[in-house]
Order: structure tokens, then sequence, then C-alpha cells
């Protein structure tokens, strides 16, 4: 059994860790920035596609690149973050998702779109899969839950605001191209915040440098498999969902702003899930008694908006928001709690993101060549309906006692 503790990893007697508060206000100003350049983009969707004359398919691609970077780059994550130090690695992110959705200023040149969107979808995939990591090393093991809950807060929160103000700073901004590019100004304050906290630990790391352990993914560990199977899952469900809800609506006579704003609404819901649900992991040992009530309430909320999409939307959507952001959030605790050592939770989450943000990047675009086949949304609420049954069956499967990720 590992007794490695938080600072194993980075622990001196002459360069000491930065204040818990600092680095925490740190990592929620970087997280706000992690689902934003995918969430501001179908409020608009609909503008896009007929300024461009794009199909839903690409439309969903934009949504769904980002996802894909999060997926097929995360070993390489993991690799930049063993070769740079996790925290400097984060700073190249958060830089990257600047860069990209400043690009998008010029998104009337469908290069400059799609680029800005890989470059942004870069950032998104190395920040996302060193921070569990981050949160391991530096944070005390009894606060896991609360930091994490915190970021997903702070993620969800940036994912919500961007869903209801894309559509009125495009009317301010005069088009949707400005729209999509000012949410580079949060991902520059987010660079500004989390530099000295990455210089600091960068020095930290660097006076105690950590004896080299296997690099190797866990392929072969049936708990790691376990939580790939459910996060990809809970993933495609989730980006599914933020790619077609507005445009849904959109199509059902909403108008654009309306719309966005219950996207948002989705948004917000995750934000109160997203923060309870690892906070009471802190409390609560037996994950499934967590897990499960949130895939019931999104089960209940996407057979609301399959059955009965016009008769009360603002309640299915929220419904669907509080069981996807409790179920993401928890996935992220499972990234940490599943693992012996902040190495462990780094190759984890590499592995897991590499599968499941691998097969969720199809989620977007699958679903949106499924509604121009069919002329509707119809078809994709009854297979996200169904793809929720699996999320309740795996859920079933996160027993105490499982063997960690060494």
């Amino acid at each position: 059994m590992s007794t490695s503790t938080p600072t194993d990893e980075l622990a001196d007697d002459k360069v000491t860790l930065p204040p818990v508060w600092l680095m925490a206000l740190a990592l929620v100003a970087v997280s706000a920035n992690l689902r934003v350049a995918i969430a501001s983009v179908p409020p608009l969707a609909s503008t896009i596609a007929a300024d461009l004359d794009l199909s839903s398919a690409w439309i969903g691609a934009l949504t769904t690149l980002p996802v894909l970077c999060m997926g097929l780059l995360a070993p390489a994550a993991q690799r930049m973050g063993v070769r740079l130090g996790a925290a400097v690695s984060v700073q190249i992110a958060i830089i990257a998702v600047f860069a990209g959705v400043l690009l998008r200023w010029w998104g009337d040149q469908l290069w400059a779109l799609y680029a800005g969107t890989f470059i942004a979808g870069f950032g998104i995939a190395v920040a996302g899969t060193l921070l569990p990591r981050l949160v391991k090393a530096v944070f005390p093991p009894e606060r896991t839950g609360t930091i994490t809950g915190l970021y997903m807060f702070a993620m969800m929160g940036g994912a919500a605001a961007s869903s209801a103000l894309s559509v009125p700073l495009a009317t301010r901004l005069g088009s949707w191209q400005g729209s999509l590019a000012s949410w580079s100004i949060p991902a520059a304050v987010g660079a500004l915040a989390w530099a000295p906290v990455a210089l600091r630990l960068s020095r930290y790391g660097s006076a105690n440098p950590v004896a080299a352990t296997s690099h190797g993914l866990p392929w072969r560990h049936p708990t790691a498999w376990l939580v790939a199977a459910y996060l990809a899952v809970q993933s495609w469900q989730f980006y599914s969902s933020l790619a077609w809800i507005a445009p849904s609506y959109v199509d059902r006579g909403w108008n654009p702003t309306t719309a966005g704003y219950l996207l948002s609404a989705f948004g917000c819901a995750q934000l109160i899930s997203g923060l309870l649900g690892p906070v009471l992991t802190d409390k609560i040992h037996d994950h499934r008694a967590v897990l499960m009530p949130a895939a019931i309430l999104g089960l209940v909320g996407m057979l609301g908006l399959l059955l009965t999409p016009d008769s009360a939307p603002w309640v299915w959507v929220c419904l669907l928001g509080l069981g996807q952001g409790a179920a993401f959030s928890l996935a992220l605790v499972l990234l940490v709690d599943y693992a012996q050592t902040p190495a462990g939770s780094g190759r984890l989450t590499a592995m897991a993101f590499f599968v499941s943000y691998t097969i969720a990047s199809f989620g977007p675009t699958t679903t949106g060549a499924l509604r121009d086949l069919t002329g509707n949304f119809h078809a994709i609420w009854v297979l996200m309906a169904l793809m929720m049954l699996v999320q309740i069956a795996l859920a079933t499967q996160m027993k105490p006692g499982l063997a960690k990720v060494p």
C-alpha cells in the first residue's frame, strides 16, 4: 500500500508551495476557460451555418474537434507534463487556449475558424489531462473532492456564461466572429493568474527531483477501463447535449437568444451539482451513492426532452444539467481516488481521457449527421436516452475497494 502524500512529488525544506488559497484561485481562473471554446458555438450555430453555408455535421465538428483533441492528445499531454512539469505545461496550455480563441476573430475564413478551434482544443487537452494530477500532488487528500468541485464549478460556470452571452455579444460586437473571439479575454486572465503559481511550483519541483517512474498508461488495469468506459458514455452525452440543445429549440421556432439562455440553464444546473457532488465524496466513500442519483436525474431530463420537449423545457434541461454536472465532476474525482500516487493519477487520466474523449468526440458530428439524415432531433434524444441506461449500469460497478492504479 502506498503511503505517499500530496506533496511527495513536490517536497522541499527550502522552497515552499504557494498558499493553498492562491493555488485554488489560479486553478479556478484556468478552469473557467476549459469549456468556453466549445460552449460558445452552439447558440450561434444557425448563424454560422447560414453565413458559411455549413451542414449540421460540419457545425458539429466545431464541438467535436476540441473533444477529439482532449482524447487523442491526452497521452502526449501526460508525457509533456513529465518532461516540462505539470504546472509549466498548464501555463502553455492556457496560452494556447487564448491564441486559439482569439484566432476565431477571423472565422469568416474557414481555416482560421477550424485552426483556432484546434489550437484551443490542444490547450484544453493539456490542461484537462494534467489538472487531476496537480490536485492529487499539491492539495490535502481530504480536500481533493472540494478542490475538484471548485474547478468543476469554474469550468461549468465558463460554459454557462459563454452559452448565455454568445448571441448578445454577437449583436453588440456586430458579428459572430467577434463574439467567439471575445472569450480570449478570460483566457488571458487565466494565463496571468496561473503564471506565478507555475513559476513557484516549477522551482519547487526542480529543487526536489522525483525518482523516475513508469510513464506507461495502465492499459491492463481493470479499474482504469471501468473509469474510461464510464467517462466515454457520460462525455458522449454531455458534448452531444451541449451541441444540440440550443439548435433543437431554434428548430422548434425559438429565438436564438432564448435558446442560448436555455443552454445556459443547462450549464447553471451543472454548477450546482458539479460543486456539490465532489464535496459529498469527501464524506461518502461509496461512489455509487452519488453516481446513481446523478445518472437517474440525467435520465429523467433526457426522457423529458425526448417525450415532451415543449411541456417544460426549462425543467428538463435543468434536470439533465444536474445529472450531467454531477456525473462529470464525479468522474474527475474517480481519476484522483482510484490512483495511489499523483503520477498514477496522471497515467489514469491520460488513458481515460484518450479512450473516452476520442469516442465522445464523434458524438456531436454523429448526432448532427443523424439529424441531417432524419430531418429532426428526435433520433438524437432516443440514442442519448439509451446511452444513459448504459451509464447507470457502469455506475453500479464503482464499488468500494476497487484496485487502484499505481
